[in-house]
């Protein structure tokens, strides 16, 4: 598990029983999220490789030291009860060194301690991960490239912006060859490999579409091989589909419960990251998909090749409707409530590919996505209301999701791809933002 460094530090010139008291039961309390160092005094150089400067205890002392303070590098962390959180009494403190300018994330919950913590981890593990992409020439001579070659998520400025901003790299490689080397791997061999596996089929895929299934989970398991520092990756696979006889929706899940490997479908750096980002310091289920706001009218309906828009007799405009790829989107299995492997929906993909058939728990949901400034979380909480089916159209099995504000949604979101996370995080995502130092646009 990954797990935050923090420097312990003292306002103080000595410790006090009551912070290594307060130092002792910070260890206990996040053993399993932080990694806390022994303190040093204020004026002492903060080490390298630490991720946040841990404050156990504040006293009037700090009005007085807040030149000293400004000169730490990295970002303060108050957290002063026997809780694990803040302490009431500090709430002027932390106002006051707020505004001055100074970077403090005060939690007042374990579990937003904890998610500080996770979100520090996995801050620094970007910087030194990378994401691998494979595609050759996308949103050129591919399908509906009049649509895919408009995404801001393929653009240089992307790249690099993911590099300057968070660290993480971005290493592309062919999406032909790896179709190549997976249509090389013997039948026998992926059938071997399916035998060992407990997958729930519906009765109309066929084998010869679950062994290319498997075969292009294979090439993709060699390809990427033991390289701890690929934590995500993507595939160009709608656009340029002709380069493999499947698609990658089996592959994705099972790496992820193999190796805890994020996914990206379409290769969707920005989803990437935001999936990165919020499974690891939420600990939570993540998964990306397509969003429909009913105010969008005919040209999400013909996008999906459906009618109408199911009927809602209370504020319809409020309501989203959620596809990818003919169902709810690609949920891997640890994180659904129902799964199957279905035969494809879309015919921009092969005969012979597939898709997965998944839902999430009814009840609270959290959108969210950075934007491609890489400056700002666009945060939408809604409500799950249900599934809606439309036999014969691009979306068999759409969720539908109940929102505060539809006109908003449509005035602020920054992407059709939207992060769905069970459950309402915009606290916790508020104190990730802090961490990444990045604005809040709540929906």
């Amino acid at each position: 598990m990954l797990k935050a460094r923090l420097q312990p530090l003292s306002i103080k010139l000595e410790l006090d029983n009551e912070y290594r008291s307060q130092l002792s039961i910070l260890r206990e309390l996040l053993r399993d999220e932080a990694e806390i160092l022994s303190p040093i005094s204020l004026g002492e150089v903060v080490p390298d490789n630490i991720d946040a400067v841990l404050l156990p205890q504040l006293t009037g002392k700090v009005y007085g030291i807040v030149d000293e303070l400004r000169k730490i590098p990295l970002p303060l962390l108050a957290i002063t009860s026997e809780f694990g959180t803040m302490n009431m009494w500090d709430w002027e403190i932390i106002s006051f060194l707020k505004e001055k300018n100074i970077r403090i994330i005060a939690p007042y919950s374990l579990e937003q301690s904890k998610v500080v913590c996770r979100a520090l981890a996995i801050k620094r593990k970007l910087s030194q991960s990378k994401f691998i992409i494979y595609q050759d020439r996308p949103g050129e001579g591919g399908k509906q490239d009049s649509i895919f070659r408009r995404f801001f998520w393929w653009q240089v400025q992307c790249i690099e912006g993911l590099r300057n901003k968070f660290g993480v790299r971005v290493e592309k490689r062919s999406f032909k060859e790896l179709g190549e080397k997976a249509r090389n791997i013997s039948n026998p061999e992926a059938m071997d490999v399916l035998r060992g596996l407990s997958i729930n089929v519906s009765e109309d895929l066929s084998e010869e579409a679950l062994v290319r299934a498997i075969k292009l989970y294979l090439a993709l398991k060699k390809d990427l091989g033991e390289d701890e520092s690929v934590i995500g990756a993507g595939i160009n696979c709608l656009n340029e589909s002709d380069y493999s006889d499947t698609t990658p929706c089996l592959a994705w899940c099972l790496l992820f419960e193999e190796r805890k490997l994020i996914w990206a479908c379409e290769a969707d750096l920005l989803s990437l990251l935001t999936m990165c980002i919020m499974h690891y310091a939420l600990n939570a289920p993540v998964m990306m998909s397509n969003i429909y706001p009913f105010l969008m009218g005919s040209a999400a309906l013909k996008h999906e090749r459906i009618p109408s828009f199911p009927e809602i007799v209370d504020d319809p405009e409020n309501h989203i409707l959620v596809a990818h790829c003919g169902y709810t989107g690609l949920i891997p299995r640890p994180f659904s409530m129902s799964w199957i492997l279905r035969p494809r929906v879309l015919s921009i993909v092969g005969e012979n590919a597939h898709a997965v058939d998944a839902r999430l728990p009814i009840g609270p949901i959290t959108l969210v996505k950075i934007d491609s400034s890489m400056s700002k979380l666009i945060v939408i909480e809604g409500i799950v209301k249900g599934y809606v089916q439309y036999p014969g159209s691009d979306c068999r099995n759409g969720m539908i999701i109940k929102v505060k504000d539809g006109h908003s949604v449509m005035k602020k979101v920054t992407s059709h791809h939207q992060i769905l996370i069970p459950g309402h995080h915009l606290p916790e995502i508020e104190l990730i933002a802090e961490v990444f130092n990045l604005k809040i646009e709540r929906v």
